[in-house]
């Protein structure tokens, strides 16, 4: 799980404790913190006629083959769990993407 866009309201007061959350979703999907970044956005509002969530919660995963349809929907709910623990309410969104069509440059790293 590569990338998880976290979407809040600018007014809203609830702490979105991203270290916290990096962590159980990389227990959840097995994947290391180097390779699960946690984004987050404010917001001026979204439209919400048929939830009333606190996180919009967008994540962009590799499509591996053990990530079945139930696979995934377990780790979705999963995730809820993981923001429910944090007392916010999240709407989870996830799409996959093959990974030949993936690609990525990463800053060189500092040397020391």
């Amino acid at each position: 799980m590569p990338l998880v866009k976290v979407f809040a309201r600018v007014g809203m007061t609830k702490p979105i404790p991203l270290a916290s959350l990096q962590s159980k979703l990389c227990a959840i999907w097995s994947t290391k913190p180097e390779t699960t970044k946690l984004i987050l956005s404010r917001v001026e509002d979204w439209t919400s006629d048929s939830f009333d969530e606190d996180c919009y919660i967008d994540i962009r995963a590799y499509g591996k083959a053990e990530r079945t349809r139930e696979f995934v929907l377990d780790g979705m709910t999963q995730v809820q769990k993981a923001f429910a623990e944090e007392n916010l309410v999240a709407n989870v969104r996830l799409e996959t993407y093959e990974g030949e069509r993936y690609f990525h440059v990463p800053p060189p790293k500092a040397s020391k």
